[in-house]
């Protein structure tokens, strides 16, 4: 059964922090929160859990579209090809937000997701979310967690989600009530943004 453990965003207990880190440098899958929705994650660079959460979410690793979660945009030439002035000046003005923006990947990029051309990037503007990633030293690849219920299309409520995943992830935190709306994903991989999905970010900045 997962450990359900308190995390308060506004000034992160670095125990809590570090119990959540070595949970996923072992491999474990943890459900964290963003500045949008609960999001299920994992160590980037652990390709059992990668598989687990491909298969919790019933798709092939190599076809799933998961987001890097980064801490800082220092993070991005380690997966992201070089990026022109225009596209890093989106970058610097809309993140840390509640963007996800498609990126082309380079040949750096995981085993598991070479073949594919881009990648999904977030840098959420919560401070749990970006104290675990920089602890941890490299990003979390991440899902959001969609609830069965249709009327809310996420989970919000800490608890429920920890009633619901705890026999499928090794921790929950509880860093209040989540949003249940999405990023807003912005495609920046061609010549002119393109808006993927409108969620939370407002898309009249592009």
């Amino acid at each position: 059964m997962a450990e359900f453990i308190k995390i308060y965003e506004d000034n992160p207990n670095e125990a809590a922090i570090k119990k959540v880190v070595d949970v996923l440098k072992n491999g474990g899958l943890v459900i964290y929160p963003t500045d949008t929705v609960y999001g299920l994650g994992c160590d980037i660079t652990n390709t059992k859990a990668l598989e687990r959460i491909a298969k919790i979410k019933g798709i092939k690793l190599e076809k799933a579209n998961f987001s890097f979660v980064c801490s800082d945009l220092s993070n991005l030439s380690d997966y992201v090809k070089q990026i022109d002035t225009a596209t890093f000046k989106i970058l610097k003005r809309t993140l840390p937000g509640p963007y996800t923006f498609i990126l082309p990947g380079n040949n750096d990029l995981p085993k598991e997701f070479r073949k594919k051309k881009t990648v999904g990037i977030r840098i959420p503007d919560n401070n749990i979310a970006i104290c675990i990633v920089k602890m941890l030293g490299n990003p979390i690849v991440s899902t959001s967690i969609h609830d069965d219920d249709e009327v809310l299309e996420y989970s919000t409520d800490p608890e429920l989600i920890f009633e619901k995943w705890q026999h499928l992830v090794d921790l929950v935190i509880d860093g209040g009530y989540g949003d249940n709306v999405g990023s807003t994903i912005i495609d920046l991989s061609g010549y002119e943004p393109v808006i993927i999905r409108e969620g939370k970010g407002n898309p009249d900045i592009f």
